[in-house]
């Protein structure tokens, strides 16, 4: 049915080489269009064969899969997806990786592996590979800048939202999955450090959320971490769920504060955008703002939809500027999204919002 999808692979390990080729060979809407062991390889074989998805190992003699990755999205763009370890370093690479246009990343399995986590890894390799292809990296970078690395000088931040009384008792809450990690680097970077507290739950695992919000903390104006449970919330700052925790918004003695569970997987997922959305909905109604970004799946739209229910105000991601166009497409297909707009413009989208509030609250749906 249809044409194949023709994956390069890129590897320095043999090993790795030959087993990421068998899973992608195992697959019937999957073929090999080569293999490389290295990046000047790869080079030529990318430019005579037009793959539609390249499997790019980080870890690489003469040159690093992260420059080659740079290349890539500079000179021809294309579906890549990032084969890691579990190391703290392979994990910072990794999100250098997103944030400069992978699609999304495989972690390798452990020198000594039982057949389930083979099985684990190749479904892994299956189901990315399927996203990516189905994916629009090209069209989505297309005239924007590549995310910098982080920079300790704090210039060019931006300047004062100048928020009201209204707006900086309001809260944020952010959600994203595939496209993610560059999506939510783009929005925070464009906002200034007087926010009301930000709330954000993106698909990802430990450590990586970790890295994550670390990674945020030294790019942005605004103070990231992971979210531990009470967290109080303030002005300024920015919890970002951690991996395979749910979470929400809560109420304490204090005030605002994040609810950091266990709970069962929502929509596949754990933590889960509709947790945290639906408790915005719940417990600060119009007091806040809602914003869906790039995702496979449709986490996110029901709780968004509560939330503009419930008087929020609500933010899409444009189709052009998603990887992949999923999440905020069920969200604005349900009705949930107010203003949609391209990823540069959502950062403006999210200040206009917030002084709307000084105006008057948002209208509830009949």
């Amino acid at each position: 049915m249809g044409t194949k999808i023709r994956v390069i692979i890129v590897d320095d390990s043999l090993f790795m080489r030959d087993l990421i080729a068998q899973i992608v060979r195992s697959e019937p809407d999957m073929e090999v269009a080569a293999t490389a062991q290295d990046p000047f390889d790869a080079r030529e074989k990318i430019k005579a064969l037009s793959p539609d998805v390249v499997l790019l190992d980080i870890e690489m003699p003469r040159m690093d899969g992260l420059t080659f990755l740079e290349k890539i999205m500079r000179l021809r763009p294309m579906p890549v997806v990032m084969v890691s370890t579990l190391t703290v370093a392979g994990g910072k690479a990794t999100l250098r990786a997103l944030e400069l246009g992978a699609v999304d990343f495989v972690t390798k399995p452990a020198a000594r592996v039982s057949s389930d986590m083979i099985e684990a890894f190749a479904a892994d390799i299956a189901a990315k590979v399927r996203i990516a292809a189905a994916s629009a990296p090209g069209i989505a970078r297309r005239g924007r800048t590549v995310v910098p690395a982080p920079q300790s000088t704090g210039a060019d931040k931006p300047p004062s939202a100048a928020l009201g009384v209204a707006a900086h008792n309001a809260v944020v809450a952010i959600g994203a999955s595939t496209g993610g990690i560059e999506a939510i680097t783009t929005v925070l970077c464009g906002l200034p450090a007087d926010m009301p507290p930000i709330l954000i739950v993106q698909h990802l695992p430990q450590p990586f959320t970790r890295l994550f919000a670390g990674r945020l903390d030294a790019l942005c104006a605004l103070k990231v971490k992971e979210a531990e449970a009470g967290d109080i919330l303030h002005p300024g700052h920015v919890y970002i769920a951690p991996g395979n925790r749910h979470l929400r918004l809560g109420r304490g003695v204090s005030g605002s504060v994040t609810l950091v569970t266990d709970d069962p997987l929502l929509n596949g997922h754990r933590p889960a955008v509709d947790h945290l959305f639906n408790s915005v909905a719940q417990q600060a109604g119009s007091a806040a703002v809602g914003v869906i970004l790039s995702g496979m799946g449709a986490d996110g739209a029901a709780g968004l939809l509560r939330m503009r229910r419930a008087g929020a105000m609500t933010v899409g991601q444009d189709a052009a500027t998603c990887v992949v166009y999923g999440m905020p497409r069920a969200a604005h297909e349900l009705g949930a999204v107010m203003r949609q707009a391209p990823l540069e413009g959502v950062a403006s989208e999210i200040l206009w919002c917030l002084r709307s509030l000084e105006k008057a609250p948002a209208a509830k749906l009949r």
